[in-house]
């Protein structure tokens, strides 16, 4: 798949971020991941991105990281591209993204660096040192220590014909008007704020129509239907999922820092599709925070196809 493929695809559609599945004691679990993979895909999310932030690549090992790529890539290769999470110093993210190319992966999201603050002209060396580093397309995650503005993003597009996308989880809505204006096309845009959903509605107003899923995770039917209710400006639907569902699950989601994954995983053990515990520095959901999580998803009904 060429760069400039993957930019079709991810101009359009929803996106995913599946849980990465570890057993009780905290390994990576590829039988139950190849299981949760198989049962995602056939919902018609436009993509897949594997060790992403939702996926934990911040609390893998390299090889394991290989595995969770291999995998995903061979269970999925006739249903869904694969994008993988790349992250780190930028000798560590080319490690990641050559060994993702290696293995299959039909792009690279590249998440921020950590730690250290940088530059705009140090960031935007990062960037384009990763994308040189290989032939696949590129998204570009804004989040973060991460936050290159419209200039510098319009000089990388020039010298990286791979960088095709860029994904905002900043949520600065003047930064967000100023690139989508100054790049037009060149890039495939992607809402990527914490719980999308509710932010969709002004995005697409924006330009930007595409948008990642947490909650695809373990109630797939419900985030497909607010998707299409989000295309074709179905406002009623739109405001009966975020009242009925969105905003309760924000009020457990903000309950704890670092529960934007902890309570997807927790909503995937309910769903029977257990992931596992997440790894240190994330805390799981409280018992009573679970139940609560349980009654909101069973207002939402049967998920199947």
């Amino acid at each position: 798949m060429t760069p400039q493929e993957l930019k079709s695809i991810l101009s359009h559609g929803l996106l995913s971020f599946p849980v990465t599945d570890f057993n009780a004691q905290g390994d990576f679990n590829q039988a139950g991941y190849i299981k949760r993979l198989e049962w995602l895909a056939p919902y018609g999310a436009s993509a897949l991105f594997a060790a992403g932030g939702t996926g934990e690549f911040f609390s893998l090992a390299a090889s394991e990281y290989s595995q969770v790529i291999k995998t995903a890539v061979d269970t999925c290769a006739t249903s869904v591209p694969i994008l993988a999470g790349v992250g780190g110093s930028t000798r560590q993210a080319i490690e990641y993204a050559q060994e993702a190319e290696r293995l299959g992966a039909k792009g690279l999201l590249l998440l921020p660096h950590y730690l250290t603050e940088a530059s705009q002209d140090g960031v935007a060396a990062h960037v384009e040192a990763v994308c040189k580093s290989v032939n696949i397309g590129v998204v570009v995650y804004n989040r973060n220590v991460c936050r290159l503005n419209a200039d510098l993003l319009e000089k990388l597009a020039e010298r990286c014909p791979n960088l095709i996308g860029y994904k905002d989880g900043l949520g600065d809505i003047e930064l967000m008007v100023s690139i989508r204006r100054r790049l037009g096309d060149r890039f495939s845009y992607l809402g990527g704020l914490p719980t999308a959903e509710v932010y969709a509605a002004a995005y697409k107003a924006l330009g930007v129509p595409v948008y990642s899923s947490a909650v695809f995770n373990f109630v797939p039917k419900t985030a497909m239907d607010f998707y299409h209710a989000i295309a074709r400006d179905d406002h009623a639907t739109v405001g009966k999922l975020i009242d009925d569902f969105f905003l309760p699950y924000l009020d457990i989601r903000n309950r704890k820092a670092g529960y934007a994954v902890s309570i997807v995983k927790a909503g995937a053990k309910i769903a029977g599709y257990d992931a596992g515990p997440v790894r240190t520095p994330l805390t799981d959901l409280t018992a009573q925070e679970y139940e609560m999580l349980a009654a909101l998803m069973d207002k939402m009904g049967p998920q199947g196809l």
